[in-house]
């Protein structure tokens, strides 16, 4: 496993992968695959490959813990931004389609809608995540900074649910909701548990664990 995570070719790949959700809406919007309503599909689906995503990067650390695998480590930077990705095209898909990019619209619906709020207070949140991904900010910053400006990540993960949740009440269908909220809690609890009841989990080589914009 270790060699085949740090084979030159296996990050292009996880790329190439991340980016089949976004090649997949693109068809779509070309070929007429995305529904009746082809603008909600596009909301919808881009803020759900947002939580994918974060819930891919918060499973990094212990999934590495668990199988004493640090190369995961290297990844982490890369799928944190994709979670930015994602999140962008979420609210540009609501600005665009909901709000016709009407700037004065957008910043007058926001505070109307809680379940907007919450959701736009996640992706300001993520953005200086995102722009510290690299490892010039880590020296700029300090290691200590930059870690505890990244713990962000778990507030994140809750507004995003928080989000989520809002989103889906409308409905009342809570189905997916309550299957984010098991993966987040389950992952939010492990590092719990190792903060607290075991100590902290062993850290990554240093030379990977720069590379990431959330934990």
């Amino acid at each position: 496993m270790r060699k085949l995570l740090l084979h030159p070719a296996a990050k292009p790949l996880v790329f190439l992968l991340a980016l089949l959700p976004f090649a997949w809406l693109i068809w779509g919007a070309f070929t007429g695959g995305l529904g009746a309503n082809p603008a909600e599909y596009l909301v919808r689906a881009t803020g759900d490959w947002t939580l994918r995503f974060l819930c891919i990067v918060l499973a990094v650390t212990p999934l590495r813990v668990m199988t004493a695998t640090p190369a995961l480590a290297r990844y982490r930077r890369m799928l944190g931004l994709f979670v930015y990705f994602y999140v962008c095209l979420h609210f540009l898909s609501y600005a665009w389609f909901d709000m016709g990019l009407d700037l004065a619209d957008i910043a007058r619906d926001i505070p109307k809608r809680p379940f907007i709020l919450v959701g736009f207070a996640a992706f300001v949140l993520l953005t200086p995540l995102a722009a510290t991904s690299f490892n010039r900010a880590i020296r700029l910053l300090g290691a200590r900074r930059w870690q505890w400006l990244h713990k962000l990540v778990y507030l994140i993960a809750g507004l995003g649910l928080l989000h989520f949740f809002w989103m889906r009440a409308g409905k009342n269908n809570f189905a997916e909701v309550g299957v984010y909220a098991l993966i987040i809690g389950a992952l939010l609890g492990w590092r719990a548990w190792h903060a607290f009841g075991r100590g902290r989990p062993a850290p990554a080589p240093a030379r990977v664990a720069r590379v990431r914009p959330g934990e």
